[in-house]
């Protein structure tokens, strides 16, 4: 079974979040940390802070949507404001 993925990235250097999907974490993180990820590259180092698997590519892609508009980012808080 794949999964499909919408992750969360804080940046160390502005303490900026970026939320991107992927179909391979490892692989796309990798990418990011090494710069070769236009969005992310000025912001490095990154770290990930949350990630959540979807069976579908639609599905994943719609939460995407979602964590990236504001009620979706005040989900995103709550759900990590103690681990941040």
């Amino acid at each position: 079974m794949s999964f499909h993925y919408v992750y969360l990235l804080e940046s160390k250097n502005d303490g900026n979040w970026y939320t991107g999907y992927t179909r391979d974490l490892r692989k796309r993180l990798q990418q990011h940390r090494q710069g070769k990820v236009p969005s992310t590259k000025h912001r490095l180092p990154i770290t990930l802070i949350y990630f959540e698997g979807c069976k579908s590519k639609s599905d994943a892609l719609a939460h995407e949507r979602y964590l990236k508009s504001g009620p979706g980012k005040r989900y995103l808080r709550n759900r990590l404001k103690r681990s941040l």
